[in-house]
């Protein structure tokens, strides 16, 4: 719908390297694409597939955590929805770690690490691990 599909492609001996490029080409006209092997499918379900449900859940937390301090539910979607594009954006055009860019928010005794101390206290990536294994 809004033309940034994550489709993974998986050639076989059957294909030639020009019908993998029509293809890849095909796909990357809604979004993006990657060849991975057939053995690694079930992952990108796991990481691509099922994962926009777990986004959703993660925008409507962080809105309704803004409610709950008093922004207007409209503007706590908007503020979340657009920190979460602009932050994939972020990793995405430099390439730098997660954990790097992660690092770079968080000030030295500040606010932001106290929210990361808080998330791992509640098991944020153990959830986040279980769920795309649970999801292939």
């Amino acid at each position: 719908m809004v033309q940034e599909a994550m489709s993974a492609i998986t050639p076989n001996e059957h294909i030639t390297e020009e019908e993998t490029k029509m293809v890849v080409s095909l796909f990357e006209s809604f979004g993006k694409a990657e060849i991975v092997p057939e053995s690694l499918m079930d992952a990108v379900v796991g990481v691509s597939g099922s994962s926009p449900a777990y986004v959703y859940m993660f925008i409507e937390a962080m809105a309704d955590g803004g409610v709950r301090l008093g922004l207007p539910r409209d503007v706590a979607y908007r503020l979340a929805s657009q920190t979460l594009i602009g932050a994939g954006m972020m990793q995405k055009e430099t390439q730098l770690h997660p954990g790097i860019l992660k690092d770079q928010v968080c000030s030295p005794g500040g606010i932001t690490i106290k929210g990361v101390e808080t998330l791992e206290e509640n098991g944020f990536r153990n959830a986040v691990l279980k769920a795309i294994k649970e999801s292939n």
